[in-house]
């Protein structure tokens, strides 16, 4: 369906009856649900917070986002790019191991990040979320990529993260050396783990294509949780404990959610939620739009209305922030995975927030069985493919000044935080675009045999460069012919062709003859100030 023209889609689904389209809406629907459950759970465990928050915000991602959304086959839930985020954001809140306190700053946090976003969508301010360097894109998302497996390889390992990046980085081969020593009793933990991420990076190669579809990392945590209760490790012993650190889950649902309270309230006058409630409402906005426009290449249907999306995702980050849960974007997996099992309408994307609701409120028991080394298998393999070598690669031969501004980028966020690292790109890519359009390269060519000159111009002539031009043009004979190249140029401003017209006129007095091609000079760069010069250039040629 994805490589069908608009036409012939539209055609097909008239063609189709409403039982087709449905049946292949409900498949999609199971499959998403599918890919979403372990990421929902995983994403909740990196971000330190209760794994049900991620499970409340995926169902409000599929029934509120995907109802309102602008963006049909688009899937909204808790994402990857936005741990870090949310990890700093409740840090200076926590409280020992009581978690209340961090979990009503993040409820206003995302109230305010939710709201800006709805405010925002209403101004039909949509389209200029995606009005961002690509390569602070990629950077800011290889950044929190290496964040992402830093953390998660202690996890993997059983041990505790160390809370930043460039610790869990440096820390890394201390927590191999611990993991490795044995004893009596093997590593658990990551054994577990290694068995998971070896289902999802080999699952695909190892399977004939109809078997495909099926979600890898689905499958690792089914095959992870299996091994271990066939060992035992992830049973529950009379003392309550388990072999093996697996997810926590309340009997209800809606007992994780934490509601606004007085002290919730009071957080609203501590600049620092504000602070946190922007750069949310700012890199999910961003995530969300880059997002729904990969996912319209995927497919030739109905295409997205950013403003109308936008504001979706303010309301459902509004409601998350109500109940305390995690922040929500547009999620590339779970829509590409959703595109690619053929749904035909937003249909998939609410039955997904369907059956999160339902397994939840039906089969808690089942989920208690995970173990927490499982998802981080999936969030170590989610970070990896967050950094994104290949395509490093070719922005490393594409633009030399783009791959740095990726890489500053990236090494920012590793090394401070997020909002740092993106600031420091944005402002790169603004020095860069300062530097394209000040630019000027200058050359002059002497052609053999002949008393002629050519001056070449190259990039952007502007009045910053205007003593260049000057002095380029000083050097030339005044009995010379010189022909002017502009074929590398990209901008020519008023003050750089007022002194080409007047050196004109000077090396024309002076017996020399200047060889330009001043119309299609002007019908190139056409701007209203240079109409009135642009008639008396052409007076000027036909009195001479």
């Amino acid at each position: 369906m994805a490589n069908t023209s608009g036409a012939d889609q539209k055609n097909l689904r008239l063609s189709e009856s409403w039982w087709e389209v449905f049946r292949a809406d409900l498949i999609a629907s199971v499959i998403v649900f599918l890919v979403a459950l372990p990421l929902c759970l995983g994403i909740a465990e990196a971000c330190q917070v209760p794994p049900a928050l991620g499970l409340i915000t995926g169902i409000i991602g599929g029934l509120v986002v995907g109802v309102l959304g602008g963006s049909p086959l688009q899937v909204s839930g808790p994402a990857a790019g936005l741990i870090v985020l949310t990890r700093s954001a409740i840090e200076p809140y926590r409280s020992g191991d009581e978690p209340g306190q961090a979990l009503a700053a993040l409820g206003m946090v995302l109230l305010i990040a939710g709201l800006i976003q709805v405010v925002a969508g209403l101004l039909r301010l949509g389209p200029w979320f995606r009005a961002v360097a690509p390569a602070v894109i990629e950077g800011m998302l290889a950044g929190i990529g290496v964040l992402i497996v830093c953390s998660q390889f202690h996890i993997l390992l059983d041990l505790k993260s160390h809370g930043s990046g460039v610790a869990d980085l440096v820390k890394i081969p201390e927590s191999i050396s611990r993991a490795l020593v044995w004893g009596s009793q093997p590593n658990r933990a990551l054994m577990i783990g290694a068995l998971s991420l070896a289902v999802i990076v080999f699952w695909k190669s190892l399977v004939p294509p109809k078997w495909q579809l099926l979600p890898a990392q689905l499958l690792a945590v089914v095959f992870g949780t299996s091994v271990a209760a066939l060992l035992g490790w992830n049973l529950t012993s009379a003392s309550g404990e388990t072999l093996i650190r697996v997810i926590r889950l309340p009997d209800r649902l809606w007992e994780a959610a934490t509601l606004p309270n007085d002290f919730s309230l009071s957080l609203l006058a501590d600049p620092t939620i504000w602070k946190w409630g922007v750069t949310i409402a700012l890199v999910a906005s961003a995530e969300t739009l880059l997002c729904a426009t990969a996912v319209d290449q995927m497919h030739s249907g109905p295409r997205t209305q950013y403003n109308r999306e936008l504001a979706a995702q303010g309301i459902g980050n509004s409601l998350c922030g109500l109940l305390g849960a995690l922040p929500m974007t547009g999620v590339i997996v779970r829509s590409a995975a959703n595109v690619t099992a053929g749904a035909r309408t937003r249909a998939s994307t609410i039955l997904h927030g369907v059956w999160l609701l339902v397994f939840v409120m039906l089969m808690p028991d089942l989920l208690r069985l995970i173990p927490v080394s499982c998802l981080a298998s999936i969030l170590v393999y989610t970070g990896v493919k967050l950094v994104d070598f290949h395509h490093a690669h070719k922005l490393f031969h594409f633009s030399r000044g783009e791959f740095l501004i990726y890489l500053v980028t990236l090494i920012t966020i590793v090394t401070t935080d997020l909002l740092t690292g993106v600031i420091a790109g944005i402002l790169l890519s603004a020095v860069k675009l300062l530097y394209t359009f000040s630019h000027l390269h200058i050359s002059l060519e002497s052609r053999p045999g002949e008393q002629a000159v050519v001056l070449r111009l190259e990039g952007a002539a502007t009045f910053v460069r205007l003593p260049n031009l000057a002095a380029a043009l000083d050097n030339i004979p005044p009995s010379i012919e010189l022909h002017v190249d502009f074929e590398g140029l990209t901008y020519i401003d008023h003050a750089c062709l007022e002194l080409l017209i007047n050196w004109d006129k000077q090396h024309r007095a002076a017996g020399g003859v200047l060889v330009i091609d001043w119309g299609k000079l002007h019908a190139r760069f056409r701007q209203p100030v240079f109409a009135d010069r642009g008639r008396e250039m052409t007076d000027s040629l036909l009195s001479s």
